[in-house]
This record gives C-alpha cells, sequence and structure tokens, in this order.
C-alpha cells in the first residue's frame, strides 16, 4: 500500500502524519508513507485544502485531521 500526506509541513499535516503512522502500525499492514510538500503536485491531485491522504493514488481525505480510528477504517477498507 501506498500512501501520501499532502501539505507543506504544517502542524494538521504533521498530526495527519501521525495518526497514519499509527493506523497503520494497528494493522499490522505493509505501507509505505510519503510527505509531499510541492504544492503543484498537491493541487495534481485536486487537493484545494491540506492535509491531504492519498491511498494508493486515490484521494480519501482532505482539508481536516481525522482520529486514527477514522484512518483505520480508511484503510481497511482498501486493504488488498
Amino acid at each position: 500500500m501506498n500512501i501520501k500526506i499532502l501539505g507543506p509541513g504544517c502542524r494538521s499535516c504533521v498530526s495527519l502524519e501521525r495518526v497514519t503512522r499509527e493506523a497503520v502500525e494497528s494493522l499490522g499492514l505493509d505501507a509505505q508513507i510519503e510527505k509531499v510538500t510541492d504544492y503543484a503536485a498537491i493541487a495534481g491531485y485536486g487537493v484545494m485544502s491540506t492535509p491531504g491522504l492519498v491511498v494508493d493514488e486515490e484521494v480519501v481525505l482532505d482539508g481536516r485531521v481525522p482520529t486514527a480510528g477514522h484512518v483505520r477504517e480508511i484503510l481497511e477498507a482498501r486493504r488488498v
């Protein structure tokens, strides 16, 4: 699973990365987490409000920081 955290590195982006890592660990997923800070790349995903969460090249969340539980639900639904 390929996961991207979209955002410039603000507090919300850091929080999204933290809860995403917690969710990945709790599910025992084999996932690669990448931070995308380039504004053009972020806009390329159609995200206008950061932070954004992309799973396997699909934007699944943007503009807010979810709980680790919500991220777990999102990732579990996309588990192969």
